[in-house]
């Protein structure tokens, strides 16, 4: 990873973390205050992230679907 961020394409691909994925995980840590798990063990928490997620994308489709309506 050090190699990678030390060449000036490797800086620019990792630069778009900020703008597409680390936002989701601020929504979800924040708005839908996921601050920790409340299940314990990989499998349940494997769970709890999916439908964390799902229901994070679920609602944003809801929002588009009633702004263009």
């Amino acid at each position: 990873m050090d190699r990678k961020l030390r060449s000036v394409a490797g800086q620019a691909i990792y630069a778009l973390r900020k703008t597409i994925v680390e936002p989701v995980f601020g929504q979800i840590k924040g708005a839908r205050g996921l601050d920790r798990f409340r299940l314990r063990g990989l499998e349940k928490v494997n769970g709890e992230w999916a439908l964390m997620a799902t229901t994070h994308n679920l609602r944003k489709l809801f929002r588009v679907s009633v702004a263009t309506s």
